[in-house]
């Protein structure tokens, strides 16, 4: 490593957050089985710029074919919330992710094809992702991981827990625990006063804290390729 380079390594990790990790959690926490967690469906999401077949809801599970890129919404604005969520792809090196505190600003006439310029995104990546990248690219995928990255996009703001990538934008998981395509995954996310931490399959592996904005509402993503969501759950806090 050149002295340069150490340098803007070290720089990059004084940003991050070194947040402690969060104190045990319940595991019916974890799984959205306590008390105050109910379920979100079909009735509680509104399409913003996907066509009218991009998701259907079948026996609680939403089925997203991943054409045109593109989000929905939940109805309702959170601030504080826990929320319990399983997905799954369908297809190698599919991409989707759940938006957090998505303003309105950032869903305002958007267009197919495109995905909201605001909101902290919660990425949900199939394992493929990074051997697809790297061949098609002639690049390293040192920028993301597919187990869990929380980074702001557009014009929102957080500062990621450690570790961070390279650029300084997102929070890398501490651990790499997704399964690979055709395999439920579970995320965990607690969103309280501008500070996201994400769980996965059970353990705490990422977030960050100071988010801008820390009120909006929740959006799915629809991203190029098939995936489902299932025993969606949310607990509103204080």
């Amino acid at each position: 490593m050149t002295l340069t380079r150490l340098f803007v390594t070290v720089a990059l990790l004084s940003l991050a957050s070194t947040a402690p990790a969060a104190e045990p959690v319940a595991s019916a926490v974890i799984d959205g089985t306590a008390p105050g967690f109910h379920p979100l469906g079909e009735a509680d999401f509104t399409n913003v710029n996907c066509d009218a077949d991009t998701w259907t809801w079948r026996d609680g599970v939403a089925h997203c074919t991943g054409q045109p890129v593109g989000v929905i919404r939940s109805k309702q604005k959170f601030t504080n919330f826990e929320l319990v969520a399983e997905w799954q792809h369908l297809k190698d090196a599919g991409n989707s992710g759940i938006f957090v505190w998505t303003s309105e600003a950032a869903l305002a006439n958007l267009k197919p094809g495109s995905l909201p310029p605001g909101g902290i995104e919660v990425q949900v990546l199939d394992l493929g992702y990074t051997k697809q990248f790297e061949e098609s690219t002639g690049k390293k995928a040192d920028w993301f991981t597919c187990h869990g990255d929380v980074f702001p996009v557009g014009a929102a703001k957080l500062k990621p827990f450690a570790p961070v990538a390279p650029d300084g934008n997102r929070s890398f998981p501490r651990k790499n625990l997704s399964r690979g395509v055709g395999q439920w995954n579970h995320y965990y996310v607690r969103a309280i006063n501008g500070e996201i931490r994400l769980w996965v399959n059970g353990e705490e592996v990422s977030g960050g804290n100071d988010a801008d904005p820390k009120t909006g509402y929740l959006c799915l993503e629809s991203e190029g390729s098939p995936v489902e969501f299932k025993n969606i759950r949310i607990r509103e806090l204080p």
